[in-house]
């Protein structure tokens, strides 16, 4: 593996960090003051249609996608420095890119297993970010982080699915630009082979039967930039046969598929997140004074920076890695650094974020800085993507099964 980017990414970091440094990072503040003066909270700031407007003139536009065909055709390697530097603003930066997530996983489905009429329909708006998108999966009566428990029922009538269920954390529902569901359900509860229970189908937010219920707290936040995690109900919703994604029973599959990328980028731009905090953290030090010396002079500050430096530099080290692994052998290949990168990256920037909030008193969880955000957000994602323990499961299970 070669540690050097290559010149093409090299030339899109240079690009994205400048274009953090003069639009990005200013409009944050912006942001904030638009939504408040807007009719709904789930509506997007005037500021956040002109970043994206921005980075699409820039080239800085559906990076994540490897084919060339649908984005930008960058490697997973390529892409992994850029997702880092859009983490350092996660409200604003992988929106303003179309690089947000569920977005992203969404597309990279519809990319790969839609056919023509579903991409026309679906994936072209969604890659211009003329629309958002949801993906249901998660259910609040089971387990979810078992895919196979899901109750959600498709049944066909004819020409019809019909669609009786309930989802919940359904990221992205409460905007009022999501306009489409790919909705996990089982098309055969009874059938032998669990993995083969499940199918997809595309349901567009106004079909009759689906009303979505409630916006979801996560840490007392709605996430209105992420467009909220909502409860959604599909109450006998129909939907024509032409709106299976790929195969009755391949639902399972799909889900893999869709998520080892998803779980790649979230840890990428974690490595933003802890880059941000470890500067709040420095400036914090350096302009304030405690018992007759500055906090940059204080040894358990300097513990904590030094043990938050050393802790990015292995992380970063790993998921480039695991990129490259993705790259070179696929997602098969890589599987145990995907689960690895999923189970330390959440792990090891909370305790960097929480440092930094403890660094910055009370300021650290008030509105003022990010940092009670950022906390929320990376706390978040040892649950979402399958929890850490059912990847520390899988990855001894695989470790052990080369001694038997």
């Amino acid at each position: 593996m070669d540690f050097a980017f290559d010149a093409r990414t090299e030339e899109l970091r240079a690009r994205l960090l400048a274009f953090m440094d003069e639009y990005v990072h200013p409009a944050e503040q912006t942001a904030h003051e638009q939504r408040a003066r807007l009719a709904s909270p789930w509506d997007t700031p005037q500021v956040v249609e002109d970043l994206k407007a921005e980075a699409r003139r820039q080239g800085l536009w559906n990076l994540f996608l490897p084919d060339a065909e649908y984005g930008a055709g960058l490697t997973n390697l390529q892409y992994a420095p850029l997702a880092e530097i859009t983490g350092r603003s996660p409200q604003l930066a992988p929106t303003a890119t179309n690089c947000a997530a569920p977005d992203t996983g969404n597309m990279e489905v519809l990319a790969q297993f839609a056919d023509e009429a579903q991409k026309k329909q679906w994936l072209e708006p969604l890659l211009a970010g003329e629309i958002r998108s949801a993906f249901a999966m998660t259910e609040p009566e089971v387990a979810s982080s078992d895919a196979t428990n899901i109750t959600t029922r498709i049944e066909r009538e004819g020409d019809e699915y019909v669609i009786t269920g309930r989802k919940w954390y359904i990221s992205g529902a409460m905007n009022p630009d999501c306009k489409i569901f790919i909705v996990m359900g089982k098309t055969d509860p009874d059938g032998a082979d669990i993995r083969r229970q499940q199918s997809m189908l595309l349901v567009p937010r106004d079909t009759p039967g689906v009303t979505v219920d409630r916006a979801m707290q996560v840490f007392g936040y709605e996430d209105h930039y992420h467009g909220g995690h909502a409860e959604v109900t599909f109450d006998h919703a129909r939907v024509p046969v032409a709106n299976l994604i790929g195969e009755e029973g391949g639902g399972f599959a799909i889900a893999q598929a869709r998520l080892g990328p998803g779980r790649i980028h979230h840890c990428m731009r974690l490595i933003g997140m802890a880059e941000r905090a470890i500067e709040l953290m420095c400036r914090r030090a350096v302009s304030r004074d405690a018992f007759g010396k500055s906090l940059a002079q204080q040894g358990v500050v300097h513990n904590w920076i030094a043990d938050a430096r050393v802790t990015v530099e292995q992380l970063r080290l790993l998921v480039l890695k695991t990129a490259w692994l993705m790259d070179t052998v696929g997602n098969r290949g890589a599987h145990t650094e995907i689960q690895a990168i999923k189970i330390a990256t959440p792990r090891a920037v909370v305790d960097i974020i929480d440092r930094a909030i403890q660094l910055h008193g009370a300021g650290g969880v008030s509105q003022d800085f990010p940092l009670a955000e950022l906390y929320a957000g990376a706390r978040t994602l040892m649950i979402a993507d399958g929890p850490d323990e059912v990847h520390q499961r899988s990855l001894a299970r695989r470790e052990i099964k080369r001694y038997l």
